[in-house]
């Protein structure tokens, strides 16, 4: 046999390379002509379309091209057919034999002989459907947030129920990106009720009205929705009813006001629907700033309705033609109404605080002392006619009617006085009578919570409002400086009832505003609240006591939860690109060349995971500052050791404990550290290794440790020499902590106080 020359042989294994190369290359690539028929395809070309090579070859490369995607591919490619450009990049989807799709980036690159005319055009693509459903996603989770943030911008300026609908059902379609949605509340006889609908007809409302996944004192309901509701385990009645409405799949959201269900809210789509996770999620968030914002229209319309009515009080008192006055049982003048003005003269700056014998002539002054004894034992003045003396001096004939005042424990604690002029005594008796059954009753449904107190801060009066707000009745006389039962700052220290702002006033004599406070009832309930204590003086400006009005905050401390779950809804975005972040450098590690280069992203891959799981911990917990040791354990553990050898086994050891939020991120890269280092050097490749971890509190303070069966390290002489460990002493120290190993058995573990960290 003739043997080759050395050049040819050469040559030919050069072409078999390049051959082999073209055909195990990781995209797909196709060589078309003119006309974009297939003259030649690689094997990753037909692996992705599902087709075998015969079945493609003499096919157009438009053919299996999504149509709505077929234009600007064949517009950019008959422009390299002219010459015009000599490459370019498209991402178009393209039909797989079995019907589905996938995302391609293809780059189509000309091929002409010495005189420019061209020859085929090489197409190469590569699948890049994950990237594609990564931004898609992306896309709805920010059309999500942007329907969220709408709805609570708009919330915070409605004034009606009706707008507060209108505003949900817009939140609901643009949110769950479904086609109808509608409101349903309990009414009085505990049946659900439309009370707001879009894009539902009469019959349908009617057929289904009343229907409930859950009892009205379920506590705890939980969503439910059916993603094809042919296919559902609905009553075949049912079925049929919503089948004729055109619908294909719906869910129920729960409503709630203070954990009481007290409606839902449905969202329809005409086709079967699958709901995720996240759409569950916006729908739960919807459901709850519905259940806030109604709530707050309520109690603004309780609230509105007791300033009416102390309004109201007041507008009485003030324009009543009669003098209305009230004193203590030192005869010292305590209100002052304008009819009292108009019948004496003297101001209220002038009466108040004033002893009521100015009133009285010279040969009067023994009426008063009398007066005064009769109210002590308890005795009403009616209609007592005397003489009482102007500013001006000039004197005129009254009839006075004295009552005594009681406080809530029925001690009689001053008077209150009318005086009308007796030329018109029967007219004034009937306006009296009126009058004062008008004052007593409004009095008693006064909804502000007042109390005052002596010089010495015992508390000398309290009313049901106050009651109300503290949860107790206090003790008149043994109480001191606040009815209430505790006392705590904003921030959740303590507060000493002797250093709370009414003892401050008294203490220091003056009034005290913009001070925040909150009070515990002996229930354990804590209702946030703005005291406005004022000191009270005699007539030399001496403090004799002061008075103080609790206005209750709950209702801002509830629009602060709202803000604290928007940002829950922030921190579930943060969530999903730590995610993308996460695959992107999971992807960059496949693709890279170096040896290095792949270490260390995979190095950066475990340590983006371990945040990620913690994340989901954060996102996951009701307290917005603290979480469980236990679920923080076993979610980054599990998120770890996906990423291990099917023969490495992670046992996470039951934890205890709660955590503030700042712990959570260095804890998770440290556990990253410690578990990879532990693979790394503790196993001894046995068919099954198992790494123990574990997070324990005792005494103050906390313990994550990671256990192997391995013969362990000397941490002095390893410290310098590894990166990972050098960031493990570096966390170590953010949360206060140490870090140290031992070596049988071979155990590395991080110590630090249960406190916050700084």
């Amino acid at each position: 046999m003739q043997e080759r020359p050395a050049g040819d042989l050469a040559g030919l294994q050069s072409l078999e390379r390049l051959a082999l190369s073209y055909e195990q290359v990781g995209a797909g690539i196709v060589e078309v002509d003119e006309e974009g028929r297939i003259l030649r395809l690689n094997r990753q070309l037909s692996q992705l379309t599902g087709h075998s090579p015969p079945e493609l070859l003499g096919r157009t490369v438009f053919e299996e091209t999504l149509p709505e995607d077929v234009a600007r591919d064949l517009q950019e490619f008959r422009r390299q057919l002219a010459g015009e450009i000599d490459q370019y990049s498209v991402e178009k989807r393209i039909r797989r034999k079995d019907g589905t799709y996938f995302w391609a980036e293809v780059t189509s690159s000309s091929i002409r002989d010495s005189a420019g005319r061209f020859l085929y055009a090489v197409r190469v693509q590569h699948d890049i459907s994950p990237r594609k459903i990564a931004e898609q996603a992306l896309a709805r989770r920010m059309h999500e947030q942007a329907a969220l943030y709408e709805f609570s911008e708009r919330l915070q300026y409605v004034t009606s129920v009706q707008e507060v609908y209108e505003a949900a059902l817009d939140a609901i379609g643009h949110g769950l990106d479904c086609q109808r949605a509608a409101i349903l509340l309990f009414d009085s006889a505990d049946v659900m009720r439309f009370v707001a609908s879009r894009g539902l007809s009469d019959r349908y409302r009617q057929a289904v009205e009343g229907h409930s996944p859950w009892v009205k004192d379920d506590r705890e309901p939980r969503p439910v929705y059916f993603e094809d509701v042919a296919a559902s385990d609905l009553s075949d009645d049912l079925k049929e009813t919503i089948a004729r409405e055109g619908i294909g799949a719906v869910a129920f959201i729960p409503i709630q006001q203070s954990g009481r269900l007290i409606g839902k809210f449905m969202a329809y789509y005409d086709a079967p629907h699958r709901f995720s996770d996240p759409e569950v999620r916006v729908a739960l968030t919807l459901a709850r700033q519905l259940g806030f914002s109604m709530e707050r229209l309520k109690e603004d319309e309780a609230r509105r309705a007791a300033e009416r009515s102390a309004m109201h009080l007041v507008a009485i008192v003030e324009s009543s033609d009669d003098a209305i006055i009230s004193k203590n049982l030192d005869g010292v003048i305590q209100t002052w109404n304008a009819g009292a003005q108009h019948l004496f003269g003297y101001t209220a700056d002038e009466a108040i605080g004033k002893p009521v014998t100015m009133l009285i002539p010279a040969d009067r002054q023994d009426e008063e002392p009398g007066i005064l004894a009769r109210l002590r034992r308890g005795e009403r003045i009616h209609h007592y006619e005397t003489v009482r003396q102007r500013k001006d001096g000039s004197l005129v004939d009254i009839s006075l009617t004295v009552s005594p005042v009681y406080d809530r424990a029925g001690r009689i604690i001053g008077a209150s006085k009318i005086a009308r002029n007796i030329t018109e005594r029967k007219e004034t008796q009937r306006k009296l009578l009126e009058s004062e059954q008008r004052l007593q009753d409004l009095l008693a449904a006064i909804p502000a919570a007042i109390y005052t107190t002596d010089a010495e801060g015992k508390i000398t009066y309290f009313n049901e409002a106050a009651v109300e707000l503290a949860g107790r009745r206090p003790t008149l006389g043994s109480d001191e400086w606040c009815v209430t039962w505790k006392l705590y700052n904003p921030d959740g220290s303590p507060l000493p009832h002797d250093q709370c702002p009414m003892a401050v006033a008294l203490k220091e004599g003056r009034s005290i505003r913009n001070a925040e406070a909150v009070a515990e009832r002996p229930d354990g309930r804590r209702i946030p609240f703005i005291p406005f204590p004022t000191p009270l003086r005699d007539v030399s400006g001496k403090v004799v006591g002061a008075i103080n009005m609790l206005v209750d905050i709950s209702e801002r401390r509830q629009a602060e939860s709202q803000q604290r779950l928007l940002l829950n809804e922030l921190n579930h975005r943060t969530k999903n690109n730590m995610q993308m972040l996460q695959s992107l450098v999971f992807n960059a590690a496949k693709r890279a060349k170096s040896e290095e280069a792949r270490r260390v992203l995979d190095e950066a891959s475990g340590r983006i995971a371990s945040m990620a799981a913690a994340q989901r911990v954060l996102y996951g917990t009701i307290d917005a500052s603290h979480f469980s040791a236990n679920e923080f354990l076993g979610a980054v553990c599990q998120t770890l050791q996906q990423t291990l050898s099917p023969a490495i086994e992670v046992v996470a050891e039951t934890a205890s404990g709660i955590l503030s939020n700042d712990a959570a991120m260095p804890l998770a890269l440290i556990l990253n550290e410690l578990l990879t280092n532990a693979v790394k050097h503790g196993t001894k490749h046995r068919p099954k290794e198992t790494v123990r971890v574990g997070l324990t509190e005792r005494d103050g303070k906390f313990e994550l440790y990671v256990e192997d069966d391995g013969d362990g390290f000397d941490l002095d002489a390893v410290r310098n020499a590894s990166s990972g460990l050098q960031l493990v002493l570096g966390l170590a120290g953010q949360l206060q902590g140490t870090f140290d190993v031992t070596r049988r058995p071979s155990r590395a573990f991080v110590r630090f106080a249960a406190g916050r960290p700084s």
